[in-house]
């Protein structure tokens, strides 16, 4: 574990605290169907665990529904693994579709979805193993949490409410703030020098490991200490590959849940 006590222990939500594959493959399905029009609409059984396995190689979205239809074109998983992102563009070109289309009809029908159920939607969403208790653990600790992730602050922190976790608009940068990752972490730094004029300690954890080396390239971002979530959307080479860095810190939830509760 590394030292000191952190000022701001900075979380990823998808994938760190929130598990939402269950709305992953539904929404995927729903693009997919849409865009591939297949003759039976009722995903086969086993497709959705077999997605669930192989989510961790999707970047951006419009990859999901492709995901779909590369499995059931018979794509094996260890291709799909070793081969991902030449995979996706090849299928998505032989269907001539185009990654902004996809991406649309992505988008489209999770906002249809949200608009007509918002709490169905939510619904599709659950939190990992001990990760509630930490976080109500960390808001009432001298250490700052905050959430850095791609989904709408909005509905994190709708999320979080109905888990009875309250951690202020001000601390969670979503979608909504339009800037990497690297440069929320940044700012961060940034306000809290010059607002206490003192050392600042960031722990960040990531379950995507290409965030976490993005990161590492930046030599003014240094000071953070990176973690890499293993029960996130990751694979085994990503885990491996972040056991032998010696700048990311591979990290296990029972870890993450009990071992950090020293600070908290």
């Amino acid at each position: 574990m590394t030292e000191p006590q952190p000022t701001i222990l900075a979380l990823d939500f998808d994938g760190v605290v929130c598990d939402g594959l269950i709305e992953y493959f539904q929404t995927a399905w729903r693009a997919y169907c849409q865009l591939w029009q297949p003759t039976d609409p009722t995903p086969p059984d086993g497709l959705a665990d077999r997605f669930y396995r192989l989510r961790p190689v999707v970047e951006t979205g419009w990859e999901m529904p492709v995901l779909i239809h590369a499995m059931l074109e018979g794509v094996a998983d260890s291709e799909i693994l070793a081969h991902w992102s030449t995979i996706a563009p090849q299928q998505a070109t032989a269907a001539d579709l185009e990654s902004g289309t996809i991406a649309a009809t992505v988008d489209q029908i999770r906002d249809r979805w949200i608009q007509s159920d918002l709490d169905h939607w939510l619904a599709q969403h659950r939190f990992y193993p001990g990760i509630i208790d930490r976080l109500q653990s960390i808001v009432h600790s001298p250490i700052l949490p905050v959430i850095i992730t791609t989904k709408e602050g909005r509905f994190v922190k709708q999320l979080l409410q109905q888990q009875q976790v309250s951690i202020p608009e001000t601390q969670i940068f979503g979608k909504e703030v339009k800037q990497p990752k690297a440069q929320t972490l940044r700012d961060l730094l940034d306000k809290f020098r010059q607002e206490t004029h003192q050392p600042v300690q960031i722990w960040f954890v990531e379950d995507r490991l290409k965030t976490l080396q993005g990161i590492q390239t930046q030599p003014d971002l240094d000071s953070i200490e990176l973690f890499l979530a293993d029960w996130g959307y990751n694979t085994e080479s990503d885990r491996q590959q972040a056991a032998q860095d010696t700048r990311i810190h591979l990290l296990g939830l029972d870890t993450f849940a009990q071992e950090f509760a020293h600070w908290f």
